[in-house]
């Protein structure tokens, strides 16, 4: 059986804080804030994975009340979904994943963004398709006030 989830998240840009998508650190003079490292991709990855095999959602298994997942790399949040989904017997098939943002400029990093998301859920990179996209200057997003992931997962039973 195929099951499919979509996943969304958004963080705010501010000075001060790292820049991590898809655990990459980029270069870029602000960062995502929020309680863990504010990866929005792995947060929308996250979120598409668990929507896909009707478990709750990310703020429900890690939630920010708790210290525990204070700065947390959002990478071992991931690697433990995906044992969850291993324990539920849910295998990723592949990732549609979007990143939406004016700046900074994502394709120099796209490889090594996809390397470090499938090295994490142990997939062949070819299962993940990476696309980045402005919001060609309208709202927030196009004021570059923030960046948002959207993700379309597909699993299955083994």
């Amino acid at each position: 059986m195929f099951r499919i989830g979509n996943g969304f998240d958004s963080h705010r840009l501010e000075f001060g804080y790292k820049l991590i998508l898809g655990g990459v650190q980029i270069e870029f003079e602000k960062g995502l804030m929020g309680h863990s490292d504010a990866d929005v991709l792995t947060h929308a990855i996250i979120d598409a994975l668990l929507g896909a095999s009707a478990l709750p959602d990310i703020g429900e298994l890690f939630p920010a009340e708790d210290m525990a997942y204070k700065n947390i790399s959002s990478l071992l949040l991931l690697q433990e979904v995906h044992k969850i989904l291993q324990k539920e017997n849910y295998k990723i098939v592949n990732l549609d994943c979007i990143l939406i943002c004016e700046k900074p400029k994502i394709s120099i990093y796209k490889k090594n963004i996809i390397a470090s998301l499938a090295l994490a859920l142990q997939i062949d990179e070819k299962q993940i398709n990476l696309k980045a996209k402005t919001a060609e200057q309208m709202g927030s997003l196009g004021r570059e006030e923030g960046i948002a992931s959207l993700v379309v997962a597909l699993i299955e039973t083994f």
